[in-house]
């Protein structure tokens, strides 16, 4: 099953190490929609986690976040990419 595009956002922002506070904040949704858009995805993917989605999905889409990086590269405090450590 394919991910929406606020799925995929709030999944490569929790893998870019935003808690789900500061994603509401930046996609301006509530904390709640973030849990649901992060609940479906971790069904879809039929993962156990948070942190197995993001496995998973990386390894289905191998250049999945550089394109986010980019984006918020300057907001990130000198964290690394999780493509950096696979």
């Amino acid at each position: 099953m394919m991910l929406s595009p606020k799925e995929v956002k709030v999944l490569s922002l929790i893998a870019l190490g935003f808690s789900d506070k500061e994603i509401a904040i930046k996609l301006k949704i509530s904390y709640g929609t973030v849990r649901t858009h992060l609940d479906k995805t971790v069904l879809k993917l039929n993962a156990r986690n948070r942190s197995n989605a993001i496995l998973i999905y990386k390894m289905i889409n191998k250049d999945w976040l550089e394109e986010f990086y980019e984006t918020y590269n300057n907001t990130l405090d000198g964290r690394k990419l999780l493509s950096d450590r696979i």
